[in-house]
């Protein structure tokens, strides 16, 4: 059977009689044409925002459903998690993977749409809401802590992220041991979910208090606070 007999026996098939030359042809670009319309508005239904980042599972909210799916799982919208790592998901949808990181949305087209970044961070058994942060450039774990004032860190973290420190300004801060020597300094950045702030002030403690990196209110006045269901999110203000 020719491309041409081929042709004319789906469009019977579909319209339901014998039809002759262009009208034949007409029909089953139009038929085409619908079917081609009809997959690109799925398509373009189906959002996806990565909102945390786990081990074989992801926090994802899709076309505005939060949902924790885990790995080989499919979510609504065809939305199947192929692999996660805390730093990376990969997804399949409707057939086609994508790799996101954290604070990413996509729509059905394949392409990020430009929003506010949002990051989750759930809340672990102490009730704590400990994430990664890259401060100057170097990743470290931190405790978010909207009750400090101030970035806060010992001075054996500000050694591992390079910074002269004892070059700021002294002073001196109370803590659980009693009064310890202090440095205000300035950091380059602070990014925490591609959140990122720039010229961020700090305190680093001589000794090992506080024993992580406290993300306090010199950081956190960049971004919009929310806790909803034992997960914080941070939302960028501009």
């Amino acid at each position: 059977m020719s491309e041409r007999q081929r042709e004319v026996a789906a469009t019977k098939l579909v319209c339901g009689g014998d039809l002759q030359g262009d009208q034949q042809g007409l029909i089953m670009k139009a038929f085409l044409f619908a079917l081609l319309f009809f997959h690109t508005l799925v398509l373009a239904e189906t959002r996806v925002e990565v909102l945390g980042l786990f081990k074989n599972a992801a926090l994802l909210k899709i076309n505005g459903q939060q949902i924790l799916l885990k790995a080989g799982k499919q979510g609504p919208s065809n939305v199947t998690l192929v692999s996660s790592t805390p730093k990376q998901v990969v997804l399949d949808i409707n057939g086609h993977r994508q790799t996101l990181g954290l604070s990413q949305r996509i729509s059905g087209q394949y392409s990020e749409v430009d929003e506010k970044q949002e990051v989750a961070i759930p809340q672990n058994a102490a009730r704590q809401y400990i994430t990664y942060a890259t401060l100057n450039g170097r990743r470290q774990q931190v405790l978010i802590d909207t009750g400090a004032n101030s970035v806060a860190m010992n001075s054996q973290h500000a050694k591992q992220l390079g910074v002269d420190y004892q070059s700021g300004e002294a002073t001196h801060v109370g803590t659980a041991s009693g009064v310890a020597e202090a440095y205000r300094i300035t950091l380059r950045s602070i990014s925490v979910g591609g959140i990122q702030a720039s010229g961020v002030e700090a305190v680093v403690i001589e000794g090992r208090f506080p024993h992580m990196i406290l993300l306090g209110m010199t950081y956190l006045q960049h971004v919009d606070l929310r806790e909803q269901n034992g997960t914080l999110f941070l939302q960028a203000k501009f």
